[in-house]
């Protein structure tokens, strides 16, 4: 598994901006072969700032890299339909791990 995150330092006031582009983006992860899972998550507030991570795990490096080629990509990241400003407190940050190990719940039948 390889996981994707970018960490969003959102300037306080613009939270609810941020979060509405997210909900009214057209997010194209679903139709990509090797996606696996995403999630958008809300930390605390630190220094005039809200911390938000997107999370985004793939079967494998491989998947994520043909994902950042694709045209669902392109569309995907285009200028958002939301058009209430969002201000952040420094650029985002990118971050890709390799999973090396995991503990999962598996649902019984």
């Amino acid at each position: 598994m390889y996981l994707v995150m970018n960490r969003f330092r959102v300037k306080v006031g613009f939270e609810e901006a941020f979060e509405e582009v997210w909900r009214s983006r057209e997010s194209k992860l679903l139709e990509r072969d090797g996606f696996v899972r995403f999630d958008l998550l809300k930390g605390n507030e630190s220094e005039g700032y809200v911390l938000f991570a997107s999370h985004a795990l793939w079967r494998d490096k491989d998947a994520f890299i043909d994902w950042t080629k694709s045209h669902q990509f392109r569309s995907s990241h285009g200028k958002p339909k939301n058009e209430r400003p969002v201000e952040y407190a420094g650029p985002p940050v990118l971050e890709c791990f390799e999973v090396i190990d995991d503990l999962t719940i598996v649902a019984s039948d």
